[in-house]
């Protein structure tokens, strides 16, 4: 599918981006694959793990999904986008509502622009299940994105570029999840805990690439690909990083749910179930009484009603799976 192609990943120094791109060069022939990000000692950092030298076929470039005119440029032959830079941290983009404005949104509106100018075949956006029904400003930014790339391909009129997008729960040990944090403060001995009852969505790194690979081959624009993960308690976190640490209550912070929603009520309305994912479709599709097949793969529309949610989840991680994932086992 990548082989000859040249790919660019906006963010590509974070966590995500560093595994894409060690997937892709193990597994393809990618013709060029540039990473576009704006800092540039991650960019050095990043250099020393997959060099020029070794990779012929890297790119680094440093840009910012804010400025259009770089992205025109960077865009230039170009084939495929995946789109996973972003202002992220929800206290950040609480403190700083306009940056991450700029960043989520009106950048989320360049790569678009830049896209279809340039004639890009395939964009898949990363986003988060904080957008689905939003209570924080992060969120809110992320489920603008979501839907303008979604109306991407209607502005594509008759270019051939298409846009999808693709939301999962929290990633097991990226930077700013709260593993890591866990991991930190078990020296202490004593773990903070927002809410016993808290439960989330988790998936890993390598599980994430594999998705949005399946999602660019199997897209046809306008989608959001949501897989089908499972959750984790709170407590049982806790246990699993941190075995025989006190727990501290410090209550939910501003921003924060109890449980998170990956395909509210609303969109299911609008979805497609399939065996390991669903895809949400533009809300005008009409999906009455529909059957949809995907590369021979069936899926049928959910009920009313339904809502995917990481509290009434039927698939839940254990602390030994848990363990397994972190690499503590």
């Amino acid at each position: 599918m990548l082989n000859d192609k040249v790919i660019l990943i906006t963010g590509g120094t974070g966590s995500f981006g560093q595994k894409f791109v060690e997937t892709v060069l193990r597994r393809y022939q990618p013709r060029r694959l540039i990473i576009f990000s704006r800092d540039e000692l991650k960019q050095f950092e990043m250099r020393q793990k997959f060099p020029e030298s070794t990779h012929p076929c890297i790119r680094y470039f440093i840009g910012d999904v804010r400025d259009r005119e770089r992205l025109y440029r960077a865009f230039d032959g170009v084939d495929i986008v995946v789109h996973a830079a972003a202002l992220k941290q929800v206290p950040a983009c609480e403190y700083n509502p306009l940056e991450a404005i700029k960043t989520n949104v009106l950048g989320a509106a360049n790569i678009i622009d830049a896209a279809i100018d340039r004639h890009v075949s395939h964009v898949v956006a990363l986003s988060t299940d904080k957008a689905a029904n939003p209570i924080n400003l992060y969120g809110a930014t992320k489920l603008c994105s979501d839907k303008l790339f979604t109306a991407g391909n209607i502005y594509s009129g008759s270019q051939s570029t298409r846009f999808s997008v693709v939301r999962y729960g929290n990633v097991v040990g990226s930077r700013g999840s709260v593993v890591p944090h866990f991991l930190q403060m078990r020296k202490s001995g004593v773990i903070p805990i927002t809410d016993p009852r808290m439960t989330r969505f988790w998936i890993s790194l390598s599980q994430g690439v594999e998705f949005v690979l399946k999602c660019l081959e199997i897209m046809r624009g306008g989608e959001i690909f949501v897989p089908k993960i499972p959750s984790m308690n709170i407590m049982d976190l806790a246990q699993a990083i941190a075995p025989g640490c006190q727990t501290h209550v410090v209550g939910i912070r501003q921003g924060e749910k109890l449980h998170e929603v990956m395909v509210p009520e609303d969109d299911a309305r609008s979805t497609i179930e399939y065996r390991d994912y669903f895809t949400i479709l533009p809300s005008h599709a009409d999906l009455a009484g529909r059957v949809v097949d995907i590369r021979g793969e069936t899926g049928k529309p959910c009920p009313e009603g339904y809502r995917y949610s990481s509290e009434t989840n039927t698939e839940w991680l254990t602390v030994e799976q848990l363990r397994d994932m972190v690499g503590l086992s």
